[in-house]
């Protein structure tokens, strides 16, 4: 008689590498008053589960179809561990083992892992202009920057507003100021470059 092997024993970790990662796990306290409770499942099976779903990119529920761990328990265990830091200590431990074995070449990685320019890093170029129409905008009066107060001109590349009235809201007749302080409806603050 030949005996099958079950297809899910070939999703589950050696033992070798069980023996290295099980010291990591931490202990479970039985908080039942009575010191029973339904059978905790082994923390392998677990590990077996969360690994597998890492590995294929299931869903939790999907492990019910495996027998490899019921799901649900093996999203509990991997919230547990998380929050212990059993997985960033695997990390540590699989990266230190590596460098050991391999050797980790840290002469091409920046600090953050980012890849691109500091903004604000570096020598600045804020004197010269991007483009040759702003030659005279850094010399520009402060009355003519932005956000400065001024009325009746325009800014570059932006038409010219026609006014039809007169530029207090109280002489307008649909303008009149109100009781309370509040603006007129039409007066909106910053708008009155």
């Amino acid at each position: 008689m030949v005996s099958k092997k079950d297809p899910a024993d070939q999703w589950r970790m050696p033992d070798e590498l069980w023996e290295q990662l099980e010291g990591w796990i931490p202990a479970h306290e039985n908080t039942h008053r009575f010191g029973g409770g339904r059978p905790r499942r082994p923390n392998r099976d677990c590990l077996d589960g969360i690994f597998y779903v890492l590995r294929t990119g299931c869903q939790w529920k999907a492990l019910d179809a495996t027998r490899i761990c019921p799901g649900s328990t093996a999203h509990d265990r991997f919230q547990q561990w998380v929050q212990a830091g059993v997985f960033l200590k695997f990390w540590e431990a699989g990266l230190l083992e590596y460098d050991y074995f391999v050797g980790i070449d840290w002469s091409w990685l920046a600090m953050d892992g980012a890849m691109g320019k500091a903004p604000l890093g570096g020598e600045k170029d804020g004197q010269q202009p991007h483009r040759p129409r702003q030659t005279g905008r850094q010399a520009e009066p402060p009355d003519r920057r932005r956000g400065g107060a001024r009325r009746g001109g325009h800014r570059r590349g932006q038409p010219q507003r026609l006014q039809a009235g007169p530029t207090d809201h109280r002489e307008h007749p649909g303008g009149a100021a109100r009781a309370d302080g509040a603006r007129a409806a039409g007066d909106v603050p910053g708008q009155g470059l």
